[in-house]
């Protein structure tokens, strides 16, 4: 019977050292599947207590919790993390001893240590210090639901990174049913690399969404909060990048991590994905300004007369020249053409009258210089002036007078051959031939 007695006991014993806090206390017992709903999701601050039911420490904390939790009810969440029973959740915070106390704030991902004293006095004077600060950073207009400051899907505000919070509810209609392309961060905020990839990762998404206009967007997920689509991706280690392109299935990113890297790899999705710049003929200035000034290049071509060429000429120039956007689309250069003869102006500043057409110059606008090929207007020698230019070669002149040239209005070409000028014709019946060589001698 005494075997039997000890063992009764003994496991009466751990219950009850297991049953550190109870339904009748104010403490709020959590664990990994009301976490997010109870702490995360609240706008409630909370001071939570990782634990170990065989601590000491722990132990000797309890009657203080309890006390400060009834102090607080109404005020502040108080609870309570058995992080030996539920070691992913403690881990998730970096939970290495115990107890650990970390108060839950703004940024519900990024806690704050509590410092303080263990007593319910000085809990509860931390939680109202931690309070006060809350409230002033609301007044302030900051908030901290994530390491970003991000959109939620919307264009992009004042002071707002340009990462897509991505979240359960939007994942499937912002991303999978788009036609851009996705590249999407999972992480989580306790995580140390994530932190050194959040500037990387923000400062990508300004330039990828200015350089491809908003055709590639980048997104991060808190795969802590948002479980759903997380656990959909097979998310197991933090950061996790994937690209998401519509109707296909998503790509592990293995990439750099660095702004540079990161933008690079957007910019081959973008061309692989982009049509062709589309080729325009310079009709108006409106046609040239709208090209060219969000580009660092604008490749113009002076196509010979439609009457030197015929409309198969002209369409020959024309393919070569769409074949050179094709291949040159991921610059994001402008694609201009206009007929010998229609923008003398243009011709001029440019130096091209010497050079017989067809002739090609490539202008920044930015800066007012131009470089004009030199070789012949073929897909070779046009691809060897663009490369040069590229990695920073070729011969380059400033644009005549530093602006640029007068636009004129003209027409559009119709696709056509051309007409040559209906001469008028003189009646010469009334003409005295005879008359005529008399006056001649």
């Amino acid at each position: 019977m005494k075997p039997l007695l000890l063992g009764v006991l003994g496991s009466c014993l751990v219950l009850s050292v297991r049953a550190m806090y109870s339904s009748s206390d104010d403490v709020v017992e959590l664990n990994p599947s009301n976490f997010n709903r109870e702490v995360i999701q609240s706008d409630s601050l909370w001071l939570v207590e990782f634990y170990a039911p065989w601590c000491g420490h722990c132990q000797k904390l309890t009657p203080d919790w309890k006390k400060a939790a009834t102090a607080l009810k109404g005020i502040v969440k108080v609870g309570a993390v058995n992080a030996d029973e539920h070691k992913s959740l403690g881990g998730q915070f970096g939970v290495r001893g115990f107890p650990t106390i970390k108060i839950f704030g703004a940024n519900k991902n990024q806690p704050e240590d509590y410092q303080g004293g263990r007593s319910s006095q000085a809990i509860v004077d931390g939680a109202m210090n931690a309070l006060r600060s809350l409230v002033k950073e609301r007044l302030s207009g900051k908030s901290g639901s994530s390491g970003y400051k991000q959109q939620s899907g919307g264009s992009s505000g004042g002071g707002k990174s340009d990462v897509v919070e991505l979240t359960d509810d939007n994942f499937d209609r912002m991303v999978l049913d788009s036609d851009d392309v996705w590249l999407v961060e999972f992480f989580a905020p306790w995580c140390g690399h994530c932190k050194n990839l959040e500037p990387e990762w923000a400062a990508a998404a300004t330039t990828v969404k200015e350089q491809t206009k908003g055709k590639v967007r980048l997104g991060a997920v808190d795969a802590t909060v948002h479980q759903g689509v997380s656990g959909r991706y097979g998310i197991r280690g933090f950061p996790t990048i994937k690209i998401f392109r519509k109707g296909q299935e998503p790509e592990d990113y293995d990439g750099s991590r660095s702004r540079a890297g990161i933008v690079e790899r957007a910019m081959d999705l973008y061309s692989d994905n982009a049509p062709p710049p589309e080729l325009l003929e310079i009709l108006s200035e409106d046609v040239l300004t709208k090209a060219c000034e969000d580009s660092q290049l604008c490749i113009i071509a002076v196509l010979p007369h439609i009457l030197d060429t015929g409309a198969s000429g002209r369409n020959s120039y024309l393919d070569v020249m769409m074949k050179m956007a094709e291949k040159y689309k991921k610059k994001l250069w402008g694609w201009l053409w206009t007929e010998a003869g229609a923008q003398m102006d243009l011709e001029s500043s440019l130096g091209i009258g010497g050079f017989g057409y067809p002739a090609m110059a490539a202008i920044n606008t930015r800066k007012m210089k131009f470089a004009l090929l030199r070789g012949s207007f073929s897909e070779t020698g046009i691809h060897e002036f663009l490369r040069e230019l590229s990695v920073g070669r070729g011969s380059t002149a400033t644009l005549g007078g530093g602006n640029m040239p007068k636009i004129h209005s003209v027409e559009a070409w119709d696709g056509k051959d051309g007409q040559l000028p209906v001469e008028e014709e003189y009646d010469l019946s009334d003409v005295d031939l005879d008359d005529l060589d008399k006056d001649e001698l």
